[in-house]
């Protein structure tokens, strides 16, 4: 099995709802750290929260201006990376939420939030309950966020795939493909990630020809999209290289890893590792059919292209 095999990765953030953020942005807080001033948005909140400590003691009803303020907080201790801070007052946002009448886009925002906090922190196991709870507050949503909810279905499967629940994992990225091409239409880059991570869900599994399937929907797509040179349409050619292999094309592989290279090397500044990574695929495949001929040229060419970043 062929080490240079690539997922699209899963969005680290969701994007606030139009409701959240117009709450946010009317927070000075918020206004500091949508520029940048992290320390001055920080001290910011921290001050607005006291205040609106005491007030929530005099009455319940600001309540919900307590969970603005925690979330805004959190925003910021994210963005400072205080993971453990930030963890600390989304937590207690959710917890307003259940004695507070909130905004149901808003709670689902503060959980998917936290959600992918604890996932970006390797804590996968404790974002899973958060991020089905999100799932579930989108999509009862009136509209329903359809969209955001598959968003989430995508980076939940990632985590179901880790964990080896294939059968979870392919659920999940099956009703988001569902969805992302009901609402944006086939030809996009989110449809043509969710192809290519459902291909690597089936290749990691042990279903090599419904990886190429897959792997090759993401291709077209992706072609068709941003045009034949593209860095994501170089990662689509790999891993269709490795599910070739896997076939025992290898006539098939040799093909999609060359025009994986071609693309990287136009990209070379910016794609340097996964350039080798590519390469030293592709030279074992060459080696291991025989071609010593051709992997030391392409060894070669790899020393020579790395050097030029030297």
């Amino acid at each position: 099995m062929l080490s240079g095999f690539y997922q699209t990765p899963r969005p680290n953030t969701v994007s606030a709802s139009l409701s959240s953020f117009s709450n946010l942005l009317d927070n000075h807080a918020a206004n500091l750290l949508g520029q940048g001033r992290l320390e001055e948005a920080l001290s910011a909140a921290t001050s607005a929260l006291s205040g609106l400590r005491e007030a929530v003691e005099d009455d319940p009803a600001e309540l919900p201006r307590l969970f603005t303020g925690l979330q805004v907080l959190a925003e910021i201790q994210r963005e400072m990376g205080d993971v453990a801070g930030s963890e600390a007052s989304y937590g207690e946002a959710l917890e307003i939420s259940a004695r507070a009448t909130i905004p149901a886009d808003e709670v689902a925002h503060v959980r998917t939030q936290l959600a992918t906090l604890l996932d970006f922190s390797q804590r996968e196991a404790e974002a899973i309950p958060l991020y089905e709870q999100a799932i579930s507050d989108y999509e009862a949503l009136t509209p329903a966020n359809e969209e955001t909810a598959a968003q989430l279905r995508n980076n939940l499967a990632m985590i179901y795939k880790g964990l080896g629940k294939f059968a979870l994992a392919e659920q999940h990225y099956l009703r988001a493909l569902e969805t992302l091409e009901a609402k944006r239409g086939r030809e996009t880059e989110e449809v043509a990630s969710v192809y290519n991570n459902l291909g690597s869900l089936y290749y990691t599994a042990g279903f090599p020809d419904q990886a190429k399937e897959m792997f090759t929907e993401a291709l077209q797509i992706r072609s068709k999209l941003l045009g034949p040179d593209h860095p994501d349409v170089a990662q689509s050619h790999c891993n269709l290289a490795t599910a070739n292999h896997e076939l025992g094309d290898n006539a098939a592989s040799i093909r999609d890893f060359e025009q994986s290279l071609r693309i990287l090397e136009l990209h070379l500044a910016n794609e340097a590792v996964s350039y080798e990574a590519v390469s030293l695929d592709y030279i074992a495949l060459l080696e291991n059919q025989g071609e010593e001929k051709k992997a030391a040229a392409a060894r070669k060419r790899l020393d020579k292209m790395l050097s030029t970043l030297d």
